[in-house]
């Protein structure tokens, strides 16, 4: 039987050392995380930012305790993530990608038809690490790796339980000659869609 959990796919037997908080999170059928994000980033990033988000990339708002919704949902051989962020003011911004298991412990989130990000993942003492590979330009069939400093930087994202319904996230951009250029970091929840009652983790 094909196995659509990407996540599981790309950690094979290291899945099992994750926490039921974070194999819930990951799961194959269709759930939502609900929690809060803080977002930050060096004043000089806002020019940048506002021109990337043109293109469906991070967001170009700072924050803290902004309250987060993200739905995900299975087709096909993507996994679709929609993120809903409420700001104070009650701005919404909605950021959507689409993730896609490219063999061995690699994953490409691709944040519109053309651009994304080739990470590794991996289980360390019951925390899930992100590595950022390199960047991607999809053409057609083709892809193009791009360093990751010919942009923002270096990703790394540590995912871990926080108690048996909660996880918190923590995702860092650092450049090797800028340092760190964007941060965002999260406690959250997951649903299954449609339903006030926790997930239950495969």
């Amino acid at each position: 039987m094909n196995d659509k959990n990407i996540m599981r796919q790309a950690l094979g037997e290291q899945w099992s050392e994750l926490p039921a908080t974070l194999r819930a999170h990951y799961q194959e059928g269709d759930n939502k995380d609900i929690g809060s994000m803080d977002i930050e980033y060096p004043r000089a990033m806002q020019p940048i930012l506002n021109i990337l988000r043109l293109f469906g990339t991070l967001l170009n708002r700072r924050g803290t305790q902004i309250p987060t919704t993200v739905e995900k949902v299975i087709q096909g051989e993507f996994q679709y993530w929609k993120r809903t962020i409420q700001f104070p003011d009650g701005k919404i911004i909605l950021f959507k990608s689409r993730w896609l298991y490219v063999g061995g412990n690699q994953l490409i989130e691709y944040v519109n038809s053309f651009l994304g990000l080739r990470m590794a993942v991996s289980v360390k003492e019951g925390k899930l690490y992100y590595e950022g590979v390199h960047n991607v330009i999809q053409l057609g069939k083709i892809r193009i790796p791009i360093p990751e400093w010919l942009l923002l930087g270096h990703t790394t994202i540590v995912e871990s339980g926080l108690d048996e319904t909660h996880f918190v996230m923590d995702f860092r951009l650092t450049h090797p000659l800028f340092g760190k250029t964007y941060r965002y970091a999260g406690k959250f929840e997951t649903k299954a869609i449609n339903d006030d009652g926790i997930s239950s983790s495969e």
